[in-house]
């Protein structure tokens, strides 16, 4: 049937008026001909073509998805020898990391970086409850003696979380064992000055040293006891298995562990002065895995000697430097000896380093620069600071960073530190402060009750003001939206990054950072109107629900 209204056939209204539209197989061959979309990274992040630019500044170009979202693999270095399942680490703040939140983030794939506002032995301490919280052997189990009481018990209970202790002629590990004491066993015993031999079980199900994780693991199924004792020939205790690890293994399967001991990986600050040194070798003896050289500048004789102490001390352990944002700063702590660097200065929600200062550089522009040439010699960068959103993880990472770090978007979850309150709004809120705030830099808590709290203080010393007789703020203290727990957030924030990487058309974060040096991987600057665009806009009002 002939059409007269709308025939494009017969109608003036033409593409290209007076020229034949190719033909539409060869769309794919013609596009080879024509200039390529967007531009590249190095063009993109030239300084002197588009100045210093932020995560806000650009997009990312979409690629072409022939691969479903949770395809992408996610696996990334953190330092030389250290890999994570997710590239996501919390912040040495003291208003976002201590153990609670470096547990749940390295069970949830990544890492979580204890703060040092506080003194050696509690940071040590904090150390040891992450590194004490799952175990496939658990090599250093908490063990009473018979003369222990049933009051001493519950009090152990408190401070550790679980109540599940062996019991050894000795009290100590590799003594004989002569029962097991649980919670049951104690929570409704009347007399609190009985000994817990009074209430321990003796038929214990055991293992010999020796066995194997899995052979444990299956023991400890059939048997249906909460814990698997493993022996020597003598019946001492040489470990512990624990049911409630076997379930966490199932909830949680991208944690964060060593593959030797399967403890979950820990990692801690320290500043550079002297004194450090002593904290380090507490937190060593506590099972540190990897040191976070904490400084707002990283490029000092301090640091840089410090890094050279750590090598030669502690070989075992790896070390973070920065923070910097340039690449001579980069190369002498790459010099030193460094397994990885923290990238960013002043970009932070509450840091005012650049402000105060005039110190600093646009974030995007730093991740990129160092981060690419740390890359010529292995080092992986950590892109600390200015992430608000998934989009500015998925830049940070594009960019050249194999992981990022996160403080303000973490500070307001349940396992940061401190407690919620209600705003003059009537929000749930958490507290939340830059290291380098003048609430920060006073805590006397930091300093250990010393006559002089500055001096021990880790925000004085991430901003060298320990000599000060006056403080200069370079961070400000304020409040935060509760975000709930990370055990849903930050599945949120990998799921929106898995989707951002199918968008782009890349299956895996190596895949990325390759697409970019190659030029495959194109991006777009973003006017200030861009901006506005890209956000909600015309919207009489609206919910802005991140997931469910």
């Amino acid at each position: 049937m002939p059409l007269s209204n709308g025939d494009l056939g017969t109608s003036t209204a033409q593409l290209t008026p007076g020229k034949p539209a190719v033909d539409f197989k060869t769309a794919l061959d013609v596009l080879n001909d024509e200039e390529k979309d967007g531009i590249d990274a190095k063009t993109l992040l030239d300084s002197k073509i588009n100045g210093g630019l932020t995560y806000n500044d650009f997009l990312v170009l979409p690629g072409y998805i022939g691969f479903a979202a949770s395809e992408v693999a996610l696996d990334t270095p953190v330092t030389k020898r250290i890999s994570l399942k997710t590239p996501l680490v919390s912040s040495p703040m003291d208003t976002v990391t201590e153990h609670s939140m470096a547990i749940h983030m390295a069970l949830l794939g990544g890492l979580g970086v204890i703060h040092h506002n506080c003194s050696a032995d509690d940071q040590a301490e904090m150390v040891r409850k992450v590194k004490r919280f799952e175990n496939g052997f658990i090599l250093d189990p908490v063990v009473l003696s018979p003369k222990t009481t049933v009051g001493e018990a519950k009090q152990l209970k408190e401070k550790w979380g679980f109540g599940g202790f062996p019991v050894t002629e000795n009290g100590t590990l590799r003594s004989k064992l002569v029962g097991m004491v649980t919670t049951r066993d104690i929570q409704f015993h009347p007399t609190s000055t009985d000994p817990v031999t009074e209430v321990m079980s003796s038929d214990l199900v055991t293992a010999p040293y020796g066995t194997t994780l899995l052979e444990a693991n299956d023991v400890l199924r059939k048997s249906k006891k909460g814990k698997l004792p493993i022996v020597d020939s003598s019946h001492n205790l040489i470990s512990l298995l624990s049911r409630s690890d076997l379930m966490k293994n199932l909830h949680y399967p991208l944690a964060s562990k060593l593959p030797h001991s399967k403890q979950l990986i820990c990692a801690a600050a320290i500043g550079t002065r002297p004194e450090d040194k002593e904290r380090l070798k507490k937190l060593a003896d506590a099972g540190l895995d990897i040191v976070v050289l904490d400084s707002s500048q990283g490029n000092s004789i301090f640091q840089i000697e410090m890094i050279k102490y750590v090598k030669a001390t502690h070989p075992d352990m790896d070390v973070i430097g920065g923070n910097v944002v340039t690449k001579s700063q980069a190369a002498s702590l790459i010099a030193a000896g460094v397994d990885g660097l923290r990238i960013g200065m002043g970009s932070g929600s509450a840091c005012i380093t650049q402000e105060v200062m005039a110190v600093g550089r646009p974030q995007a522009a730093s991740v990129f620069n160092v981060s690419n040439f740390a890359a010529k010699f292995g080092v992986p960068c950590i892109a600390d600071g200015g992430i608000q959103n998934v989009g500015h993880i998925v830049k940070g990472l594009a960019l050249g960073a194999s992981t990022v770090m996160m403080g303000g978007l973490l500070a307001g979850t349940t396992e940061s530190p401190g407690n919620y309150f209600v705003s003059q709004e009537g929000r749930l809120v958490k507290a939340y402060r830059g290291m380098g705030s003048i609430d920060a830099m006073e805590d006397k808590k930091a300093g250990a009750g010393a006559k002089d709290s500055k001096a021990g203080n880790a925000g004085t010393a991430r901003y060298f003001s320990e000599g000060d007789r006056l403080l200069v703020a370079q961070g400000v203290s304020g409040s935060v939206l509760d975000r709930g727990s990370v055990t849903k957030f930050v599945p949120y924030l990998v799921a929106g990054l898995q989707h951002s990487l199918q968008d782009i058309g890349m299956r895996s974060l190596g895949e990325l950072r390759q697409g970019v040096l190659e030029g495959k991987v194109r991006f777009e600057l973003r006017t200030v109107s861009a901006q506005a665009e890209g956000n909600v806009h015309g919207l009489h009002s609206f919910d802005k629900k991140l997931y469910s």
